[in-house]
């Protein structure tokens, strides 16, 4: 079990990462510490609580909790809307939350994301813990205090920051996702280092996607992607500046989601192609070499992503990017690998270079 800090002064809390966390939350001494004799309601989907609900719950019976109840969502991305998100708070009414329980969001991102959401305006907010399901919410979307839903003009563009008090991510829930759930979360892995840690990189190279496979490997990469995202977090924990550098591939890659009314690739899947995309910019532009492109391109590969997508065209990518929440002046700022583990943000490209690298994107 490894433990990372997020380092945010009051708000500053532990990812813990690990196998068999969830069957054992009264033996990782931080959850025991946080949970016991607390009132909760745990947020889910129908499909985690349908595998782990009598597990998580004897488990939480373990740390002296005092379950209020459950509330379950739907699975998948299409339920996380504000309508979705009023039927939760309807509930946590219904269960007469008050302003000292907690929330804890046990599922993938979809449910990390509306929970958390929920949590920050109950009651003009209350504390909540992320028990990540998916290898993208362990990553990614469970680090750093991101909460939201999606709107018909944009992917999460009604949310908030809120800080978990905890994350515990069990690598043992990993053993039951699909293949297309993993790939979806190895995007932000290979995001991560990418951006800030090229021995990170070189495992991820070593291993390819045997790295599933084999425990302690899989333990240190997921524990280093994280670490990647709590310092960046920590620097600039609102998104002022140096925090952009998360969004390398994800400026394209919800513009793809969006265009594609998200039923077409899934985020880590569009990621990809966006990190694909941010790569070719950064050849064109002079600040990438040929090798280095060459390799997060066949890392990508190797993984079996399709680096560009199919059957959406430009226009609607294009589109899609004019409600992009991160545009400054009328103006989407993108991200530019500069090699392996440095990149770049706040970087302004002209139309004319995004159509012309959307064509020649291989």
């Amino acid at each position: 079990m490894r433990s990372i800090r997020v380092e945010l002064a009051q708000r500053s809390y532990e990812v813990v990462v690990g196998r068999g966390l969830v069957g054992g939350l009264g033996d990782v001494s931080q959850a025991k510490a946080l949970l016991s004799t607390r009132r909760v309601a745990v947020i889910s989907d129908h499909t985690v609580s349908g595998h782990y609900r009598t597990l998580f719950e004897k488990a939480l019976e373990d740390t002296a909790v005092a379950l209020l109840g459950w509330i379950d969502i739907e699975p998948g991305e299409t339920s996380k809307t504000v309508t979705t998100l009023s039927t939760i708070w309807d509930r946590m009414i219904g269960l007469g939350m008050e302003r000292g329980d907690m929330v804890v969001a046990f599922g993938g991102g979809v449910v990390g994301d509306i929970g958390g959401y929920a949590a920050s305006a109950y009651q003009r907010g209350i504390r909540f813990v992320q028990v990540p399901t998916t290898l993208l919410a362990q990553v990614d979307s469970a680090v750093g205090g991101k909460t939201a839903v999606n709107h018909p003009g944009g992917k999460n563009l009604i949310g908030a920051f809120h800080q978990p008090k905890l994350v515990v991510a069990d690598l043992e829930l990993l053993d039951t996702l699909a293949h297309r759930e993993l790939l979806s979360g190895m995007a932000e892995l290979i995001k991560a280092a990418i951006l800030g840690d090229e021995t990170l990189f070189k495992l991820l190279e070593a291993h390819g996607p045997d790295l599933m496979n084999e425990p302690e490997a899989l333990e240190e990469a997921v524990s280093r992607a994280v670490a990647v995202k709590a310092k960046v977090v920590a620097d600039d924990e609102r998104e002022g500046g140096q925090r952009a550098l998360l969004n390398l591939g994800h400026t394209f890659g919800h513009a793809v989601e969006a265009a594609a009314g998200f039923t077409g690739p899934n985020h880590g899947e569009a990621v990809a192609m966006g990190m694909a995309f941010a790569v070719t910019l950064a050849q064109k532009t002079a600040q990438l070499s040929t090798a280095d492109a060459g390799r997060i391109r066949k890392l990508l590969e190797d993984w079996g992503y399709e680096l560009r997508p199919s059957n959406i065209e430009f226009s609607d990518i294009l589109k899609a990017l004019r409600f992009d929440k991160k545009r400054e002046g009328g103006k989407t700022k993108w991200v530019l690998p500069l090699g392996i583990g440095k990149a770049r943000w706040g970087v302004e490209i002209e139309g004319d270079l995004l159509e012309a690298t959307f064509d020649a994107a291989k």
